[in-house]
């Protein structure tokens, strides 16, 4: 199991980068659109650096929901691989089958 302080603080991430998505998306096509003049261009640059850094979507660690494990993470299920076979060992996956010899 994780710590509890890196899946709050990984979920305090996700909250904040859909607080500020809106805003981040709006100055990055300010900072990109090649019409604007060059000091515009640079001033959206200077907005977008004085945003949080924890608003940023690339912060973002993907967990385990069950567990918090940030390693081996399946993006469809949402787990880890050790949550993942234990829950197809216990049948809770439809169609999931842990195969033994």
């Amino acid at each position: 199991m994780a710590k509890t302080s890196a899946i709050h603080r990984n979920k305090k991430r996700r909250k904040m980068v859909a607080q500020y998505a809106e805003r981040r998306a709006e100055l990055k096509k300010q900072a990109r659109d090649e019409s604007l003049a060059m000091e515009d261009r640079f001033q959206a640059q200077l907005k977008l650096a004085e945003l949080p850094r924890n608003s940023s979507k690339v912060r973002i660690r993907n967990r385990c929901e069950i567990t918090g494990r940030p390693r081996a993470y399946y993006r469809k299920l949402k787990v880890s691989r050790i949550a993942l076979r234990e829950l197809g060992s216990a049948g809770l996956i439809p169609g999931l089958v842990k195969s033994s010899w």
